[in-house]
């Protein structure tokens, strides 16, 4: 079994790391989360609960780095896999 609370994460942006981090970072444990969550609400298998990111926002880098039509995203959470989307023109 996994350790939720010490797995690598990382963003790779159109072939650029942009993130890296791990889940032994997060303010609040994957675990704490989870509990509270379940009080009042069901949680199926491959639910996503969005938490938030490890360092590093784009619009404080220098110079900011935002998100482009065309650009890739590549997100990885060590153990239980990755997603792909393309930006497009809003």
């Amino acid at each position: 079994p996994c350790d939720v609370q010490n797995l690598k994460i990382y963003l790779d942006v159109s072939g650029k790391t942009m993130h890296a981090g791990s889940t032994n970072t997060m303010i609040i444990s994957a675990n704490y989360i989870l509990h509270y969550l379940s009080q009042f609400m069901s949680l199926n298998p491959g639910a996503v609960i969005a938490t938030g990111k490890p360092p590093g926002v784009g619009l404080g880098m220098n110079p900011p780095v935002l998100l482009n039509a065309g650009d890739t995203m590549k997100l990885g959470i060590e153990g239980l896999g990755e997603q792909n989307q393309t930006c497009v023109q809003g």
